[in-house]
């Protein structure tokens, strides 16, 4: 009698919505680390890495290279993400693991949160909401928080691609002059953007919008030097990762009016310090970093991770591979 094997043993470092979760169910050996949202310690990673086939990892969890010496039997780490920065890509591939992202599905849900970051800094949102709330709001006045325009300014974005060419289109919208830069130097005729250099970009940009990719030329693109090319009255907005900016530098220009305000979802690191300075300015309006979360975005992230996932363990190509 043919002895059946044995199912592939699977780590989900996060409870991930269950449209994910039931796809693995029948077909793998599930391990859900699921302890009150907080990230799986990097010795419980370590601890587990000799017995897996297959990972689905979160942002929060560092797939490095001591992590993959620890996991001989490791085929996949499906990141239910984007990015990929938390992974060291080239030591993965250099052990045939194969790396994979969820791309598109979020698309559109990151691209709003943008928006409502860009409206929301940029006319004083969480400021007049904190007014109301400790009823300091005394009555209607002609110059009671004051903010910028957004129909009609300027868009900068740094990075058209998905998530940044939905933001663009959005600024359509609301009639603004669209600028990008990047690697491709081409105008979009898809959103009317126009490409210039990132110092153009910068000087010329009303609301400035990060949306490239964290790797060793972004880290701190937004620092002490490239904040005084902008104007005054610029607004930053972030929604690609936390290290694309120097914190402290953003605190300074923002504390002695090099710019005027900042809407962010993302920090380094995450979760961030309540007591960072960063987060005492007024002109801060900040976010959980829940630029996908929406229910149809995090589930489309969990069955795509799923199908990645599914798709190396049984032999067949991954929908969204990031190794070659």
């Amino acid at each position: 009698m043919t002895q059946k094997s044995a199912k592939p043993k699977v780590l989900v470092t996060r409870r991930i919505p269950e449209k994910g979760l039931a796809l693995l169910r029948d077909r793998v050996e599930l391990d859900i680390w699921d302890y009150d949202e907080v990230p799986i310690p990097q010795e419980e990673l370590y601890a587990r890495a000799p017995h897996l086939d297959g990972i689905i990892a979160l942002l929060s969890d560092s797939m490095d290279k001591d992590f993959f010496f620890r996991a001989p039997k490791l085929k996949v780490v499906s990141n239910y993400a984007v990015g990929y920065d938390n992974i060291q890509v080239a030591e993965a591939a250099k052990r045939h693991i194969v790396v994979t992202n969820t791309p598109d599905v979020l698309t559109e849900a990151t691209a709003d949160i943008a928006f409502g970051l860009i409206l929301g800094a940029s006319r004083r949102m969480g400021e007049a909401e904190r007014l109301v709330r400790k009823g300091a709001w005394k009555s209607w006045g002609p110059t009671l928080l004051l903010g910028q325009d957004v129909y009609g300014a300027t868009l900068g974005i740094v990075g058209l691609g998905r998530i940044g060419r939905a933001v663009a289109r959005r600024a359509r919208g609301f009639s603004m002059k669209i600028l990008h830069t990047g690697h491709t130097q081409e105008d979009d005729p898809e959103t009317g953007s126009r490409w210039v250099p990132l110092e153009e970009l910068l000087a010329s940009s009303d609301i400035l919008s990060l949306h490239c990719p964290l790797n060793e030329d972004t880290r701190h693109l937004i620092n002490r030097n490239t904040l005084k090319l902008m104007k005054p009255s610029a607004v930053l907005v972030n929604t690609g990762r936390g290290g694309l900016v120097h914190q402290e530098d953003l605190y300074e220009a923002l504390a002695r009016g090099v710019i005027t305000a900042a809407g962010l979802d993302v920090f380094d690191p995450e979760p961030f310090p309540a007591d960072h300075p960063l987060l005492s300015l007024e002109n801060v309006l900040a976010l959980p970093h829940i630029g996908s979360a929406s229910v149809a975005a995090r589930e489309g992230m969990a069955v795509l991770a799923a199908e990645n996932l599914l798709a190396v363990l049984e032999g067949r190509e991954p929908p969204c591979r990031v190794t070659p």
